[in-house]
């Protein structure tokens, strides 16, 4: 089955009941059991029909064995996380979202686990960061929000050969251009609120894994911490999930479009996008990725103020978030990211100038022009 065949008729995508062609959003808190140990549902926090359907689906869309719905991305990033206990150390790549930040500092380390950040694309550093209480090694690739392409399967390769887990966020690419598993990794996750939504209106988090192991491990703690996904939202997530391959195609479209226009935009210092041929990730994107996403960063010139470039934006939405339908726009300096602290920041190259532009699917024609209106006024 074609990747978008497989996105509308995956999982459990027809009632058994009813034959319904939409699966019912089932609104039970519990279930009749007519023989003690033997229902298939006992309490929708261990499991749900409606959130088995997308739980099924998106295991399905990424090659991996069982999947998990939870209330949030960072719900999931959290639960996984679960999985090491105190005094393990974990690798992490150095440009990752701000929220992920935030556990990892504020919550993780005060609960004993331990944690490196390297650039992920510099296999050697991540060689060299391996102890002997090193556990996984976590990224996203395409990172948040500089766009930086680690190699899935080198990674991966690194990491089988030490006994660790890798962790790979794919919110940004989604199964419909990047599949981790596929290239060795062990656990893929996603903030599901974003492109699988589509629609920016849901928050919910999604978890596949390839090791029956690990499933079960993520599964008991999918239901000790309690964290899964509501039915309803289960249901419009898988809705939402449908439509993955139209939209992206038309988002897809729209960057490379948007790109251009900044390439040739004299207020725009520095561009961060992995179809950009001077990207020194292009050729790693070019081989990984089956197309390059639709969320472009860029700098402006040093002096220019971006709050008064995208807070004069009349089309482009200022908001956080990506991946939906319409046009979004932030500064992650003082917004996604402003819970790091700023030598951190810095460090990492997270300027002030920089702009994160999730492009939408509006007519692109509309969209340059709003862009050539938010520039005019700088």
């Amino acid at each position: 089955m074609k990747f978008e065949t497989q996105l509308i008729h995956g999982g459990i995508s027809i009632d058994k009941t009813t034959g319904a062609v939409s699966v019912p959003i089932h609104m039970a808190s519990t279930f009749k059991q007519t023989k003690i140990g033997e229902a298939k549902y006992e309490y929708s926090r261990s499991g749900n029909p409606t959130r088995e359907a997308l739980e099924q689906l998106i295991a399905e869309l990424e090659n991996g064995i069982s999947g998990f719905a939870f209330a949030s991305g960072s719900a999931a990033i959290s639960t996984v996380f679960a999985l090491f206990s105190a005094g393990d150390h974990i690798i992490v790549g150095n440009d990752v979202y701000g929220g992920t930040f935030r556990l990892i500092d504020n919550v993780l380390k005060r609960m004993g686990l331990t944690f490196t950040t390297v650039d992920t694309r510099d296999l050697a550093a991540v060689k060299a960061a391996i102890k002997p209480e090193t556990k996984a090694i976590y990224l996203e690739t395409p990172t948040n929000p500089l766009l930086k392409i680690t190699d899935i399967n080198a990674i991966a390769t690194i990491a089988k050969d030490q006994g660790l887990l890798s962790i790979v966020d794919n919110t940004f690419a989604t199964p419909y251009i990047q599949k981790p598993l596929d290239l060795g990794a062990d656990i893929v996750l996603h903030s599901a609120s974003k492109y699988l939504g589509g629609h920016s209106d849901l928050i919910a988090g999604l978890v596949v894994a390839k090791d029956k192991n690990i499933a079960d491990q993520i599964g008991y703690l999918q239901n000790a911490i309690g964290a899964i996904l509501a039915p309803q939202e289960s249901w419009l997530l898988q809705r939402g999930i449908k439509t993955l391959a139209l939209r992206m195609k038309a988002h897809l479209a729209n960057a490379q479009a948007v790109f251009e226009y900044l390439k040739a935009q004299p207020k725009v210092k520095k561009i961060y996008f992995p179809g950009d041929p001077n990207n020194a990730d292009f050729a790693l994107a070019k081989k990984q990725i089956n197309g390059a996403g639709a969320m472009i960063s860029f700098e402006l010139q040093p002096g220019l103020n971006p709050v008064t470039f995208v807070e004069n934006l009349q089309l482009i939405t200022l908001a956080e978030s990506l991946g939906a339908l319409e046009s979004l726009i932030e500064i992650p300096a003082v917004m996604t990211h402003g819970a790091i602290p700023k030598p951190v920041r810095l460090a990492s190259g997270i300027q002030d100038e920089l702009v994160r532009l999730s492009v939408g699917v509006e007519d692109i024609d509309d969209l340059l022009a709003d862009l050539e209106h938010g520039f005019a006024q700088l």
